[in-house]
């Protein structure tokens, strides 16, 4: 499985059943109160509420959450939520990173402590894993959006950084800081992206067995079970048949 698949999979959000739903669907709409809190509630002026809403739409939220949560974020009773960023290592030495919003640190910390300690892996200071990371925007398309060629094009007259095309779809690879613009322009081209977010993507990846594989999917899907992680990303390669045992 080619570095960028596994980055798919990682950042792919599971949650077919009614109650994963419902939790997912929580935590798109804290991203969404936060993102037009911080900024504008009007999409087309906030980059961040933009993609947040985008995310929502992707997971078929339906357009009254959005607009609640987007209403939410200009109430005076608000909660205040903190964005951390952890980071540690899931069992084999494989890099996660943990992104959370959360109206309570020492729960939060606590909480994703004990997620990493008991599933093997263990939690790690600020900074100890992310220089293995970029920090990039990621543009996604499906892939009957256009040819990989016809993507490519685009996106190098856009200022993208890189393109990944498989029959899955298209990622479109950014600077944070001109994922706006790249979103904007592929947009013009393609109409609107499944996703266009700010992530962070694997310098390398590493190869683990199943047997590993099945441990760090374990931690991951725990970690990304807490209402307050918003993002787990993670720099290791596993079989397309694990991937698919582990989320049926």
């Amino acid at each position: 499985m080619a570095g960028h698949s596994q980055f798919k999979n990682i950042m792919h959000k599971k949650g077919r059943a009614d109650k994963a739903r419902s939790k997912l669907f929580g935590k798109l709409a804290r991203e969404i109160t936060v993102a037009a809190k911080l900024g504008m509630p009007d999409p087309a002026f906030n980059p961040r509420l933009r993609a947040a809403i985008l995310a929502a739409r992707a997971e078929n939220m339906p357009k009254d959450n959005i607009e609640r949560a987007i209403k939410k974020s200009q109430g005076s009773d608000t909660e205040s939520y903190d964005e951390i960023r952890y980071e540690g290592y899931a069992p084999g030495g494989v890099a996660v990173i943990v992104e959370a919003l959360t109206d309570n640190r020492n729960r939060t910390a606590g909480e994703v402590r004990a997620i990493f300690s008991k599933n093997g892996g263990n939690l790690a200071e600020t900074g100890a894993v992310s220089f293995m990371f970029a920090h990039v925007g990621v543009v996604e398309y499906d892939a009957k959006a256009g040819s990989a060629d016809a993507m490519l094009e685009a996106a190098v007259e856009a200022g993208a950084e890189d393109v990944a095309s498989d029959d899955d779809g298209h990622q479109v690879f950014t600077t944070p800081e001109t994922l706006n613009e790249v979103a904007k322009a592929l947009e013009g081209k393609f109409g609107e992206p499944r996703k266009a977010a700010l992530a962070w993507k694997p310098q390398n990846t590493i190869a683990v067995d199943d047997g590993a594989g099945e441990k760090i999917l374990k931690l991951i899907d725990a970690l990304d079970d807490s209402d307050d992680v918003q993002n787990v990303y993670a720099n290791f390669e596993v079989s397309d048949a694990l991937v698919a045992k582990m989320s049926a």
